[in-house]
């Protein structure tokens, strides 16, 4: 099929292929292409009934498991729902889960596919803006716990990513806003000319303008492959792409699952660092004004949730994956275009940050 762009995420011999196209589901030849006899799709009863049809490999579309939508269920139970289905069909260990879904769906079905019979492969057919960007590259895979969001899971990455941006048209306005979140994450953190670029195309970007659709997903994907390819499992650089998440998952699990999404969290998390940065010299107020109109173009929040108790956000925090050797460690930008990791950020100046998103 033309106008398929394909990226590779670099790690010898687990390299995959990410597929970016319009309309490329109904592409047989490109699902074809994956050796693999016995698949299980993993989705929701929403994108069952409206994207599953555009589906043309009947294999993949065979076996079906149909779980919960929304991050409240992205727990232990559903997990034990995809390994009861394996299990009572005989899956065995040359089988291949397919996750149809958005970032939820895409966590738990990677992290069932690394803990089933000690691991099989798995596919992602992300279905949000988000996880087209973020969530379906990378090989994070898991589930939330009551005290801390992504705590339980492990690295494993799919054998291939395909990501059809015609799904994005049923999308809903705030759903495809979160996702521009991650999307501006990258400019921040790695491109300064790709932040200027979605700040002029913003119109054409809201009105999901089929090339600017494919240039935000093409380049968020290149610049998180180039740095998963680096740091596969998150010892260095790899953190970068955590800008504004240790703010942003305590905003979550403070407020409970489901009332912001995702997008909306790290948005005002990465706001929030920005704050950080400025009080440690490395933003220019000009830089975070920049970023705070953006964020508002794309109508995602640039406040704290009313009422919210930021003593309750900050011990939130201390259960973060980000904490070593009892320190917190931040994802800071450096200007925008550049980011630094530090863990010499005083509490004080996290609850400065904090009062003055209140």
């Amino acid at each position: 099929m033309k106008n398929i762009r394909k990226i590779i995420v670099k790690l010898e011999d687990r390299s995959y292929p990410i597929y970016i196209g319009k309309n490329i589901l109904s592409d047989k030849s490109l699902l074809g292409k994956i050796n693999v006899n016995n698949f299980a799709l993993v989705t929701n009863k929403k994108i069952k009934s409206l994207h599953l049809s555009k589906i043309k490999n009947n294999s993949i579309k065979k076996n079906q498991i149909i779980l919960s939508d929304g991050e409240k269920y992205k727990n232990q139970e559903s997990i034990s729902k995809i390994y009861s289905y394996l299990l009572k069909n005989k899956f065995s260990r040359d089988s291949c889960l397919v996750a149809f879904g958005g970032g939820v769906i895409g966590d738990m079905t990677g992290y069932a596919s690394a803990t089933y019979q000690r691991g099989i492969n798995f596919i992602q057919i992300p279905t949000t803006l988000l996880s087209m960007v973020d969530s379906s590259v990378g090989g994070k895979t898991g589930i939330n716990h009551p005290l801390g969001k992504n705590m339980i899971g492990a690295f494993h990455q799919p054998i291939s990513v395909i990501i059809d941006t015609e799904i994005l048209k049923t999308l809903s306005k705030r759903q495809f806003n979160a996702g521009m979140a991650e999307v501006i994450k990258y400019g921040i953190i790695k491109d300064k000319n790709f932040f200027k670029w979605i700040t002029k195309n913003c119109l054409n970007i809201k009105l999901q303008d089929p090339e600017s659709i494919i240039k935000i997903i093409k380049r968020s994907c290149e610049i998180k492959a180039e740095i998963v390819s680096q740091d596969e499992e998150e010892k260095n650089i790899r953190a970068l792409l955590n800008l504004g998440h240790t703010f942003g998952h305590a905003i979550e699990n403070v407020l409970g699952y489901g009332k912001w999404l995702h997008g909306e969290a790290i948005a005002c998390g990465f706001l929030i660092a920005s704050s950080v940065a400025i009080q440690n010299k490395t933003m220019s107020i000009n830089q975070y004004n920049d970023i705070k109109n953006l964020l508002e173009v794309f109508d995602l929040p640039t406040k704290l949730p009313k009422n919210i108790n930021i003593e309750n956000l900050f011990n939130a925090m201390l259960v973060d994956k980000k904490v070593k050797d009892n320190k917190m460690v931040y994802v800071l930008p450096n200007g925008i275009g550049d980011s630094y990791i530090t863990n010499k950020i005083s509490r004080k100046i996290v609850m400065k940050a904090f009062i003055q998103h209140a």
